[in-house]
């Protein structure tokens, strides 16, 4: 364990085996630091924290500190953050714990890539292997799943979601949620395709892949309301495939909405009233 001289630890902190802890960090009593977790230098960790193995933390970033929520009174102690193992949190990263008002605690799991400036408001859940570029921020109440890709300046409005490897173009405002496997873009965000390239680097087979898109054409590019389409996927042959169905889970369990297709891009329908694919050829437009 190797810790600066200027830095402070407050009495109570737990630090796991081979912590490092930089200059002029400051550390607070209710914190624990897991094995070779390592902060470079003018880091702040407070209230009720954990970091996992493997973390490290670049100068600047604010951990744990009180969350920005109005209904907070002075003095009230900052909720639960719970950081999984192997994150990396770059410059001026901040995290805020839960607040009594949405359950408590804010969770981060393993892997994640938080990019310098990024945020995570208070009683968020961010899976794993999650990207945050340059500047962008989660507000309170959001859940971002496994492998989502959110671009520089990205905005996530409070209780919306990100579903799982779905990747949010730089500078969107995602007021609705975002669904699993899709592209996303623009102020306010809409559907443009289907994140081909994501699903083919987490290793999902052609055959997956087509079959998202099918499923796509029917919920979002097709005429009739979003329970018309819904009935249509599941009296299908795909509904028996658990991708399809972790899409309609994720579109029937929304509370905000689903973001829509954006405006020119709308889906085909070939003579006969057979789908086309109009999904692919605008995401190679």
């Amino acid at each position: 364990m190797r810790i600066h001289p200027s830095a402070i630890v407050a009495p109570g902190a737990e630090l796991g085996e081979d912590v490092e802890i930089g200059p002029f960090c400051t550390i607070g009593p209710k914190v624990r630091l897991g094995a070779r977790t390592r902060l470079l230098s003018h880091v702040v960790v407070d209230g009720d924290t954990w970091l996992g193995t493997d973390c490290e933390v670049y100068p600047g970033a604010v951990i744990g500190c009180t969350p920005q929520d109005k209904k907070l009174k002075a003095g009230d102690s900052p909720g639960k953050l719970r950081i999984g193992d192997h994150n990396r949190i770059r410059e001026h990263v901040t995290l805020h714990g839960g607040t009594p008002f949405g359950g408590g605690v804010t969770t981060i799991g393993d892997h994640n890539m938080l990019l310098a400036g990024s945020h995570i408001g208070h009683d968020a859940t961010v899976g794993n292997n999650v990207v945050f570029t340059n500047g962008a921020m989660a507000a309170g109440h959001t859940c971002i799943g496994d492998r989502a890709i959110l671009g520089a300046m990205v905005g996530i409005h409070q209780f919306a979601r990100v579903g799982k490897l779905a990747m949010v173009g730089a500078g969107a405002m995602v007021s609705h949620d975002a669904p699993p496997f899709a592209m996303v873009q623009g102020d306010r965000a809409k559907l443009v395709a289907v994140n081909n390239v994501g699903m083919h680097r987490a290793g999902y087979t052609a055959e997956q892949k087509a079959l998202v898109r099918r499923v796509f054409r029917l919920l979002f590019w097709r005429a009739g309301t979003l329970n018309q389409r819904l009935e249509v996927v599941l009296s299908s042959p795909m509904s028996k495939d658990p991708v399809c169905r972790e899409i309609v889970a994720f579109v029937t369990e929304s509370r905000r909405g689903v973001c829509s297709p954006r405006p020119g891009r709308s889906h085909r329908v070939a003579a006969g009233g057979a789908d086309a694919d109009g999904l692919a050829s605008a995401q190679e437009a």
